[in-house]
């Protein structure tokens, strides 16, 4: 099985938000081809959730899990944790007072 490079999902996950008028951007870019990637929803009332994929051995695949929620504050803390050991990671915030951020549609896990 051929595996995305993570540029290249990430480009495909902004696009699929641009396309249905949600504003999201790279806050962090980490490595092109094998990086993780957080997504941080800011629903812009001061509250914010992240989100990382991880593996669901229930369901034997991957899926996009909650790591942290709750005011903005303590999320861009979670998230400052994560960047502090891991170099190559990828943070993607998206600004949506709706609360979407797409994850849950096919082809995004």
């Amino acid at each position: 099985m051929t595996r995305l490079t993570t540029e290249f999902w990430v480009q495909a996950y902004l696009q699929r938000l641009n396309l249905a008028n949600i504003p999201a951007f790279v806050t962090q870019k980490g490595d092109l081809t094998a990086g993780a990637v957080i997504v941080k929803l800011n629903t812009l009332d001061g509250n914010a959730q992240a989100f990382e994929r991880s593996f669901d051995l229930e369901k034997g695949q991957r899926a996009w899990i909650g790591m942290a929620v709750g005011c903005e504050a303590e999320v861009d803390m979670s998230i400052q944790r994560q960047k502090s050991f891991d170099p190559d990671l990828w943070v993607i915030e998206v600004e949506d007072k709706q609360g979407r951020h797409l994850l849950d549609e096919p082809g995004l896990a």
